[in-house]
C-alpha cells in the first residue's frame, strides 16, 4: 500500500512531465488579475474560473482514486488496471465515476457476475513517457495480474513532445502493456477551439502508430477518433477542454466497444 500511495499524488510533477503550452495557458489564466467589466473580459474571467475549479479536481479526484485503489487491492473479483491521463481521472465531470472509467464499470457490473474492482494509475497531466516509466512500473511491482488493463494516453504530448520521441514513446509503451489490455486512440480535435482542424492531420498520424502497433501485439483499440465527434457544444467542461458527463459518453461507448467480451463474460 505505501508503493502505491507514494506514487499516487497525482498532482505532484514527475521527472518525466513536461510543461505543455495548454499546461502554461493554464497556470497562467488561474493567476489572472481581476478583469475589466467589458463582455469579453467577463466572458474570459468565467473561462479563468473554469480552469481552476478543473484545477481542485485534479486534486481531489486524485484523492479518491488514491482510496479506492486501497480498496481494490484488499478485494476480490475481476481486476481493471487504468492507465492514462486527467481523462481517465474523469476531470471535467461531475464526479469521478462519472467519467469514462465510472461510466464503463457501472456497464460491466451491470452484466451480471462479481462486481468489478478498479485500480486506477492514471495521472492529470500525463504523458506517454509518465505511463512508460512510472504507471507501468507501478503496475509491475504490485504483482498482479489484471483481468483487464486500459491504456489511453498521448493527448498532452500533441503540442508538448517532439513528434518523434511521441511516435518512439507510444511504440514502447504499447510493446510493454500486459496481454488483456485494451489500447485507446485520440480524438481527432476538429473544429476544436478553432485550431483543432490544424491538428487533427497530426493526431492521424499518431492514431496510425497506435493501431499499427496495437495490431503488432494483437491488441484491441478504442477508437475515440471515430466515436468522440464534434459538435463539442454541450459536452466540454467549465475549462472548455475537458468532456463532461455528457461529453464522456462516446469516449465510454468507445472503450465498452473494444473490451473483448471473454473478458466481460
Amino acid at each position: 500500500m505505501a508503493l502505491l500511495g507514494a506514487a499516487e499524488r497525482h498532482y505532484e510533477r514527475s521527472e518525466h512531465d513536461h510543461a505543455t503550452p495548454i499546461g502554461v495557458l493554464h497556470q497562467m489564466v488561474v493567476r489572472w488579475g481581476d478583469a475589466d467589466r467589458t463582455t469579453a473580459r467577463r466572458a474570459f474571467r468565467r473561462w479563468c474560473d473554469g480552469v481552476a475549479y478543473v484545477d481542485v479536481q485534479a486534486r481531489t479526484y486524485a484523492e479518491y482514486w488514491t482510496r479506492q485503489n486501497e480498496t481494490a487491492l484488499a478485494g476480490d473479483g475481476p481486476l481493471w488496471v487504468v492507465l492514462g491521463d486527467s481523462t481517465a481521472q474523469g476531470l471535467g465531470a461531475t464526479t469521478p465515476l462519472h467519467g469514462y472509467v465510472g461510466q464503463t464499470v457501472n456497464v460491466l457490473n451491470g452484466s451480471g457476475g462479481r462486481p468489478w474492482r478498479v485500480l486506477n494509475l492514471s495521472r492529470a497531466g500525463a504523458q506517454a513517457a509518465h505511463v512508460l516509466h512510472d504507471q507501468l512500473p507501478m503496475l509491475d511491482k504490485l504483482g498482479i495480474e489484471p483481468d483487464l488493463v486500459t491504456c489511453g494516453i498521448g493527448s498532452n504530448d500533441i503540442l508538448g513532445t517532439a513528434p518523434k520521441v511521441v511516435h518512439s514513446n507510444l511504440r514502447q509503451l504499447i510493446q510493454r502493456l500486459p496481454s488483456p489490455s485494451v489500447v485507446m486512440d485520440l480524438l481527432l480535435p476538429n473544429r476544436f477551439w478553432g485550431i483543432g482542424s490544424l491538428c487533427s492531420p497530426y493526431v492521424a498520424g499518431i492514431n496510425r502508430t497506435i493501431h499499427a502497433a496495437a495490431a503488432e501485439r494483437g491488441l484491441p483499440v478504442a477508437e475515440l477518433s471515430r466515436h468522440v465527434r464534434p459538435p463539442w457544444r454541450g459536452k466540454l467542461a467549465p475549462d472548455l477542454f475537458h468532456p463532461n458527463d455528457l461529453g464522456y459518453r462516446p469516449l465510454t461507448k468507445a472503450l465498452l466497444a473494444a473490451i473483448p467480451a471473454t473478458v466481460t463474460h
